[in-house]
């Protein structure tokens, strides 16, 4: 058996994990390669094992279901869940919910919130009961606070004083930890896809005044080939400052791409350096 992957012997073993749910010693025969090769190059192109790529896969076809409003039930079994109990052993964590208050956009989530003015302009700072589930930056305390029932349309949304709100209040203080330069230690509540919260992970432990490029955010994971991916985690973290994206930008050292605009990225670098 060949130990040298041919160019498409990978993309060939992602069409099979799409149709169906083949083994991983099945999977490697198929594409002519041994298990233990085909797992350490599928993770090094995709960022995630065939097994964690199959999950995801599952994942997104149950969030694709409810979505578009089909029934808890029939979702569950039409992406390939073999009893409602899996999903919910494991999946609700992966959705931030469970699957019939996802299917209804957040139903049934208490969401506290408030807006507060920082160095860097208003912050708006969102937490369930897990942990903070938005960071958002701006100038239009109207523009945050759409972007969050934008982002939450069922949940239970009440806007609370930051300052006395004895729940609401330390996620806060954490959030001004992070923009003073200083590692936030608190609890997060965010919904993605298992790389992406590996690459949050990641992002996480790079100490304030530090950078990253994306490869070497993608090398930490394990798959060098996965820069494109990393960026598109980066673009996709919704909690700005305690889950740090700014600390990640190109090979070149020049600053990349930043959801809140470059410029706030400037400033939060120069920021974290000077502290």
């Amino acid at each position: 058996m060949t130990k040298t992957a041919r160019p498409d012997a990978l993309e060939r073993a992602r069409a099979l994990l799409d149709a169906g749910e083949p083994t991983l010693q099945a999977l490697a025969e198929a594409v002519g390669l041994s298990a233990s090769h085909l797992q350490r190059r599928f993770a090094a192109r995709f960022g995630l094992s065939p097994a964690e790529y199959l999950a995801q896969r599952k994942l997104g076809t149950l969030k694709s279901a409810l979505r578009a409003g089909r029934d808890v039930s029939a979702a569950l079994y039409d992406a390939g869940y073999g009893s409602p109990s899996r999903v919910y052993e494991t999946g609700a964590a992966r959705l931030g919910m469970t699957p019939a208050r996802y299917r209804a956009g957040g139903s049934g989530e208490d969401i506290r919130w408030s807006v507060v003015e920082t160095a860097l302009g208003p912050a708006l700072v969102a937490a369930t009961a897990r942990g903070i589930c938005m960071v958002e930056l701006g100038v239009d305390s109207d523009a945050l606070e759409a972007r969050l029932r934008a982002e939450f349309p069922g949940a239970r949304l009440q806007q609370v004083d930051a300052g006395r709100d004895e729940f609401l209040a330390p996620r806060v203080r954490a959030v001004a930890d992070a923009l003073a330069g200083r590692r936030a230690s608190v609890p997060v509540d965010l919904i993605g896809t298992a790389f992406q919260k590996k690459v949050w992970d990641v992002l996480m432990k790079i100490p304030p005044g530090e950078t990253r490029s994306y490869a070497e955010v993608a090398a930490a994971l394990d798959a060098p080939s996965a820069s494109r991916a990393v960026a598109g985690a980066c673009a996709r973290n919704r909690v700005a400052i305690v889950v740090p994206c700014h600390r990640v930008i190109r090979g070149d050292g020049s600053p990349g791409g930043y959801r809140w605009g470059l410029d706030l990225k400037r400033r939060l670098l120069d920021r974290e350096r000077a502290a």
